[in-house]
């Protein structure tokens, strides 16, 4: 039976011995369903740079094993307490620097608190591990994490557009002025006008992934 239990163990599976005290009965393999999406996110995360993805379960290790290699997940700790679980992400920050974590139960609360970047799945996620997040997806499809994290890049490059054209529209109208070449309702016209434009340049937010090349980064 002990060979039987670590074989169903390393392919990812539970093994729970059903008898009573006249012997063994039986065994019932289980296990938990791996998200069809899952893959996917893992592909895209990698897709947009992220260096290092690590699973921390509180299954067997040899199932943790399992399901990280059918994932592609590049490390993998299993058997971890909530505690066991802040002091290996405490290994990776001092290891690789900032760390986000990514969880939905009770037994993630200590970890998301400890992360640079604590994000909570809502969807399926308990009140504590969102109270505890920095960031929430209202959502259980956990493939919404690299539409977010693409977004937010999106939006900070969206930011440094509007402010690098901003100071340059400031910075020509103000050589106008000084040198006496742009009129006052010349120079409040253009000042206008460039603000329309960073106001459609940051409405461009809204239809991201929706259309295009987003859609195309982001790979939903």
């Amino acid at each position: 039976q002990e060979n039987y239990i670590r074989s169903e163990e390393e392919q990812g599976q539970t093994a729970v011995l059903v008898g009573d005290l006249s012997g063994l009965w039986g065994v019932i393999s289980i296990a938990d369903q791996v998200r069809d999406d899952s893959k996917k996110l893992i592909t895209n995360l990698k897709r947009l740079g992220v260096e290092k993805i690590v699973m921390l379960s509180g299954d067997n290790k040899r199932v943790a094993k399992a399901i990280a290699n059918e994932l592609g997940i590049d490390d993998h700790y299993g058997e971890l307490l909530p505690e066991g679980k802040v002091k290996v992400l405490g290994e990776l920050q001092e290891k690789h620097g900032m760390a986000a974590m990514v969880g939905d139960g009770v037994n993630d609360a200590p970890a998301l608190a400890s992360a640079d970047l604590g994000i909570a799945i809502g969807g399926a996620g308990t009140d504590v591990a969102m109270e505890t997040a920095d960031v929430v997806l209202m959502s259980d499809e956990i493939r919404k994490l690299s539409h977010a994290i693409g977004l937010s890049r999106a939006t900070v490059r969206n930011m440094k557009q509007n402010i690098y054209f901003a100071l340059l529209v400031a910075a020509t109208l103000l050589t106008g002025v000084l040198f006496k070449t742009v009129n006052l309702s010349f120079g409040m016209l253009v000042h206008e006008l460039s603000v329309l434009l960073v106001v459609i340049n940051a409405i461009r937010l809204l239809g991201y992934g929706d259309r295009g090349k987003s859609k195309k980064q982001v790979a939903l």
